[in-house]
């Protein structure tokens, strides 16, 4: 059962632009109240550009499309809410747990509440070690599979970004750099590897969504978008505290979907605070490009 808010609802059904937001930024990603002030903002940089926001959490088993401003407050607040994924799923909801949703749970409930794009931080992929591990992000699963655009700013910089190029190539997926030929490293714009097509702007990213729509291709739509540059961390810097962060993981034992929220919080308090810091401009500027584009769009329908 999805609960949509009434006005994302509407919205849809006449065709004006929605944005879909994940919550494990919430839940999983910023101390409180960095998280609840980091996800208002990002609601407010939507509608100040054209759209509307849709924050998607599961409360007591029920998947919220449009979470209010108070269960954002809540969702924020509470402790122990899991991380779910799209194996999660049947049993959060057969239990009435609360969960926060991942990129890959994210875009299942969009596209259930037929949202078309969807605005994170930075996708997970395939993490450093796969070869052995077999650690990889269902989050590329899902975008191989299920009809949504997700904007972000590249696969987190704590995974291993080349095999996570090739995963996508296997599985179809189109990786595509927003003014940009070079795959943005979320913390840095520059990463060294070339994404599939670069889009000049907003329009040809509708264009795009809109033609792979009608042609029946399903599977998701990859938009990269790199980190501005005046809040681009040295490449360095950030590189060194990456590797000290999974070198502390692996003597701690930590594994699965602790991995990711473990490394983030490890690599904040390692560059005191400045990795977060980057991590809130660049979401704050994947929803502006992201409304854009979705707002193209509509206009294409």
């Amino acid at each position: 059962m999805l609960k949509i808010n009434p006005e994302v609802l509407k919205a849809v059904r006449e065709n004006r632009p929605v944005v879909a937001l994940e919550s494990t930024i919430i839940s999983h990603g910023m101390p409180y109240p960095k998280n609840v002030e980091t996800a208002l903002a990002v609601e407010k940089v939507i509608r100040d550009h054209g759209a509307i926001p849709a924050t998607i959490g599961i409360i007591n088993g029920d998947a919220i499309v449009g979470m209010t401003p108070e269960e954002i407050e809540l969702f924020g607040k509470t402790k122990g809410i899991l991380k779910a994924s799209r194996r999660d799923l049947p049993v959060v909801y057969a239990k009435k747990l609360w969960a926060a949703t991942t990129v890959a749970t994210t875009m299942i409930i969009a596209n259930q509440a037929g949202i078309k794009l969807f605005v994170t931080g930075g996708i997970g992929g395939v993490h450093r070690g796969a070869q052995e591990t077999m650690d990889i992000s269902a989050d590329l699963q899902e975008l191989a599979k299920t009809n949504v655009t997700v904007v972000c700013a590249g696969a987190k910089a704590i995974l291993d970004l080349p095999l996570t190029l090739e995963y996508l190539e296997t599985m179809g997926v189109p990786v595509l750099g927003y003014q940009t030929e070079e795959l943005p490293a979320f913390y840095t714009a520059h990463s060294g590897l070339k994404v599939d097509y670069k889009l000049d702007n907003a329009h040809e990213a509708a264009l795009t969504m809109h033609e792979k729509e009608i042609n029946n291709l399903s599977g998701g739509i990859l938009i990269t978008n790199p980190i501005p540059e005046e809040y681009s961390m040295d490449k360095k810097v950030i590189d060194a505290a990456i590797d000290k962060a999974i070198e502390m993981m692996n003597e701690k034992g930590i594994k699965g979907k602790e991995t990711t929220p473990f490394l983030l919080k490890t690599i904040a308090e390692i560059t005191s605070g400045d990795s977060l810091e980057s991590n809130i401009k660049l979401v704050l500027n994947n929803a502006a490009v992201g409304a854009e584009i979705i707002k193209e769009y509509c206009k294409l329908k």
